[in-house]
Formats: C-alpha cells, sequence, structure tokens
C-alpha cells in the first residue's frame, strides 16, 4: 500500500509539472487573405507599446518572434507585407486541492471507533498562480487589416532566472506561431 501511495504522488507530481508548462493556444485567422504572398514583416510599435509588461519581457517577446519567422522565411523589412502587434493579459489563478483518499488513522462508524483502515479525510490545500495571455496579431500592412490572430495561454513563471524566463517566453511564442501562416483547405466540388 504504501509503493501504491508512493507511485500515486509521483504520477501526480509529474501531472502537475505538465500542467503549470503547457500553453493552450488558439488561433483564428481571415479565410479571404493570401498568406503565400507574405513574405516580409515590421514591428506595429503602437499597438506594443500598450502591451502591460515591461519593456524587457517585450524585447524577449520580440526577439522570439523574429526567430520564430525568421526560422520560416520571412525577413523583417522597412516596407513590409505585414505589421506583427502584441498584446498581453494576466489574471491571478487560484486552484483548491481536496485531499482525500484511503489511509492509515482514525475513523467512526456506528460499529467501531479507533484507529485503522478507512477513509480518510486530509484537508484541502490551496495554490495561486499567474496564468498570462499572450496575443500575436498579424496585420495586413498595405489593407490595414487583421488578417491572422494567434494567442497563448499558460502559467507564467515568477521566476528570477533569466534563462528559465527567456526559456519560458520563446516557448509561448513557438508554439503560438506553430499555427502560422494557417494551413488553408481548398474545397473540392
Amino acid at each position: 500500500m504504501k509503493r501504491l501511495r508512493h507511485l500515486a504522488l509521483i504520477a501526480f507530481s509529474f501531472g502537475l509539472l505538465a500542467s503549470c508548462s503547457s500553453v493552450r493556444v488558439v488561433s483564428d485567422y481571415d479565410q479571404k487573405a493570401n498568406f503565400n504572398t507574405y513574405k516580409s514583416y515590421a514591428f506595429y510599435k503602437t499597438g506594443i507599446d500598450k502591451a502591460q509588461i515591461s519593456d524587457l519581457d517585450k524585447k524577449r517577446i520580440l526577439r522570439a518572434i523574429e526567430a520564430e519567422l525568421g526560422s520560416r522565411g520571412f525577413v523583417k523589412s522597412d516596407n513590409p507585407d505585414v505589421l506583427i502587434s502584441i498584446f498581453t493579459k494576466e489574471r491571478e489563478r487560484v486552484d483548491v486541492y481536496n485531499n482525500y483518499g484511503w489511509g492509515w488513522g482514525g475513523f467512526y462508524s456506528p460499529w467501531a471507533w479507533g484507529p485503522g483502515w478507512g477513509w480518510g479525510w486530509g484537508g484541502n490545500n490551496v495554490s495561486t498562480r499567474t496564468e498570462g495571455s499572450l496575443y500575436i496579431d498579424v496585420i495586413d500592412a498595405n489593407k490595414k487589416e487583421l488578417v491572422w490572430q494567434g494567442r497563448g495561454v499558460g502559467t507564467l513563471n515568477n521566476t528570477s532566472n533569466i534563462e528559465k524566463k527567456e526559456q519560458r517566453i520563446q516557448e509561448f511564442v513557438a508554439q503560438i506561431l506553430e499555427e502560422y501562416p494557417p494551413q488553408m483547405t481548398v474545397a473540392s466540388n
């Protein structure tokens, strides 16, 4: 029984770590936009300046976007096909975990009272974490219209370790831009 409890604790810990590190991504796009014509980009300073995060984190996000777009053959230009903007949101998330299960301890039944094996209650654990959303907008530079938007939602690491922060931002950006450009399907008649 002790071994089973130990394995359950390990499985729960891995599940918790995996859920904390994942980024949930969703994207939307204009079906009439011709994404094949977009080869160059520039950052939309007006939109980026409005993002409510530190200037250092903005730089990290923009560097990660540059790296992702560069790996896809996009080039930064003074006369771009698209403008890239970002928007951020964050909120505190409170998680409550109920701890109960089989174990050793006191229990009450109408027939007996005393220590032994039985169903137990271990109380609640409460944890808070910051969950953030990063939006990446792709705007057609000629039409000045939004043609694609990706959003990543996940837990932000409140860490003083700069390398971990950089890695987390790169993970957010990479997973969001994984869906850009969209894989448009052509309907057959």
